[in-house]
């Protein structure tokens, strides 16, 4: 992933860079330019606006409901990463909410379980201090981090604008995450850019296009956005036969829970 399509932040930004790398933006619709912040008061959006948030509307609607409850993140967690899903994957025309795509729940899931324990993670020390390329450094494990990480950037939204996170607007969210990923909040008691870049942006990542199975990309609808078939999609004939066309696979995505 580029510097580039990683700073723009946008969920839409960051799709139209991963279709660009996997040679999949001729199996979609034209994706839309980065996008900002869906936070436009509605009584001066567009008609172009209020059709898009219409279709999305329609869009979740039709989608299966995410899995109920979290496992992982408490009250105030919640509200912090709901609120943040939705920044970075607002709901438009093409896909509904990052609520409503499912992102929140993976997020969670990850957490709560053998990732988020930190299972395969040598955790006995000592704690030197590393090289950035050293990756992983800390005696946390994932769901800890994640979650000293989300108090200090809700400490740093506070301070800022005297509310928490899930209480800004769309766009004063995205500053703070911009300034979060940018490096440019320094007064706290960890490396904010790296919580962000490293373990949260990746999250939101997976979140997307992982198999609808984990929690997330919910009626499979980023695959189905980008023209991503699934599973069918590991047979090498039709990788050779449709390299650079339409595969008509892709109009109904086949995922593990429809093999089993």
């Amino acid at each position: 992933m580029s510097n580039e399509v990683k700073g723009k932040l946008g969920r839409r930004g960051f799709l139209q860079g991963a279709a660009v790398a996997t040679g999949a933006v001729s199996l979609a619709p034209t994706l839309p330019a980065a996008l900002g912040v869906a936070g436009i008061d509605a009584m001066t959006r567009s008609g172009e606006a209020r059709a898009a948030e219409s279709a999305s509307a329609e869009s979740a609607r039709s989608l299966p409901q995410p899995e109920a409850g979290y496992q992982s993140l408490g009250p105030e967690e919640v509200a912090f990463v709901e609120a943040l899903v939705n920044v970075m994957c607002p709901a438009d025309g093409l896909t509904p909410n990052g609520v409503d795509c499912g992102l929140a729940v993976y997020i969670d899931r990850q957490l709560a379980g053998g990732f988020g324990k930190g299972e395969k993670l040598y955790s006995h020390g000592p704690w030197k201090a590393g090289r950035p390329q050293h990756g992983y450094q800390l005696p946390l494990t994932p769901e800890q981090f994640f979650k000293a990480g989300l108090a200090q950037a809700n400490s740093a939204a506070s301070r800022k604008s005297g509310r928490s996170f899930a209480e800004l607007t769309p766009d004063e969210a995205n500053a703070i995450l911009r300034d979060i990923a940018g490096n440019k909040i320094q007064d706290v008691q960890l490396d904010l850019a790296a919580w962000f870049n490293e373990l949260v942006y990746p999250l939101f990542v997976q979140a997307c296009f992982a198999d609808p199975i984990y929690g997330g990309n919910v009626g499979k609808v980023f695959w189905k956005m980008i023209g991503y078939p699934g599973l069918p999609a590991t047979h090498a004939e039709d990788m050779v036969q449709f390299r650079g066309k339409p595969y008509p696979g892709a109009q109904e995505p086949k995922a593990i829970g429809d093999f089993s």
